[in-house]
């Protein structure tokens, strides 16, 4: 299984408040963290900032809890769009947007959600988890982002803050779950405190919550991030990233493989 990683870290002014995060999910077990910086041209007019090197802000990565290794630190950009001009800085070709290891939208309404799935040029989509959805999710475009290799972001903090905000992330995640099958989900905390962090097993028993299976849950906080962040580089380098992973040979496939002859021997 590839390592745990947890997409979706505030990045807040506060650098002292930002290492106690990032310490803490190193203890958790995470071995990869995004740095998440989020516009929403709702509030104003905002401009696309070049992305803050994460050796500018730490001087010093900690080591993931149980190996020799440290933590890796990606960069993040999440736009808020509530209008459909507001995606036209996402067509556009912005040399910041370029530099942003991974690229998430999170559409407000039910125009914007299909065209996030099915023209945007994005890694992650993320599903509203704090109130009830103005829209149903449809096949369609669902599908549509499945095939392109877009993921669906749910997020796990709002389910611990607030009953009523854990009801809506249950229904929200379950509506999705019967569209998507359960495919294509990553699960993120956008924890601003480490005590709102959980540990990736912790977070996989709150996926069997969201309707996924037990494996489906593993692969939101591990395999699927992989996923995202090869999708992300495969954005940025304008060209396809080669992942290979061994596939462990079936017993019938091995008996197969056996000439007859020497099968013959053996059974003799």
């Amino acid at each position: 299984m590839a390592g745990f990683a947890d997409l979706n870290v505030p990045q807040g002014a506060d650098k002292k408040s930002l290492q106690s995060l990032l310490e803490a999910t190193a203890h958790l077990g995470y071995s990869v963290v995004a740095l998440n910086h989020v516009i929403d041209f709702k509030e104003k007019k905002q401009e696309i900032i070049k992305p803050v090197s994460p050796s500018e802000l730490f001087p010093s990565l900690p080591i993931v809890q149980g190996t020799s290794k440290r933590i890796k630190v990606l960069t993040r950009l999440t736009l808020v769009v509530s209008d459909p001009s507001h995606c036209n800085l996402l067509r556009s070709t912005s040399a910041n947007i370029r530099l942003y290891d991974i690229i998430a939208v999170f559409p407000k309404t039910e125009k914007l959600f299909h065209i996030a799935c099915t023209t945007l040029d994005v890694d992650l989509v993320c599903i509203n988890v704090t109130e009830k959805l103005p829209f149903y999710f449809r096949r369609p475009p669902v599908n549509m982002a499945i095939d392109r290799g877009i993921y669906f972001e749910l997020l796990y903090t709002p389910a611990i803050k607030d009953s009523t905000m854990r009801r809506y992330t249950i229904s929200n995640a379950i509506s999705l779950m019967q569209i998507c099958k359960g495919k294509n989900i990553v699960i993120s905390s956008a924890a601003e405190r480490p005590l709102e962090l959980r540990g990736p097993y912790d977070v996989a028993n709150l996926g069997l919550l969201f309707g996924l299976s037990e494996g489906e849950a593993k692969a939101a906080v591990s395999t699927n991030c992989r996923a995202t962040m090869l999708h992300g580089e495969t954005r940025k380098s304008a060209c396809g990233v080669v992942y290979t992973v061994k596939k462990p040979r079936k017993v019938e496939e091995e008996e197969t493989a056996v000439p007859a002859c020497k099968k013959a021997k053996t059974q003799a």
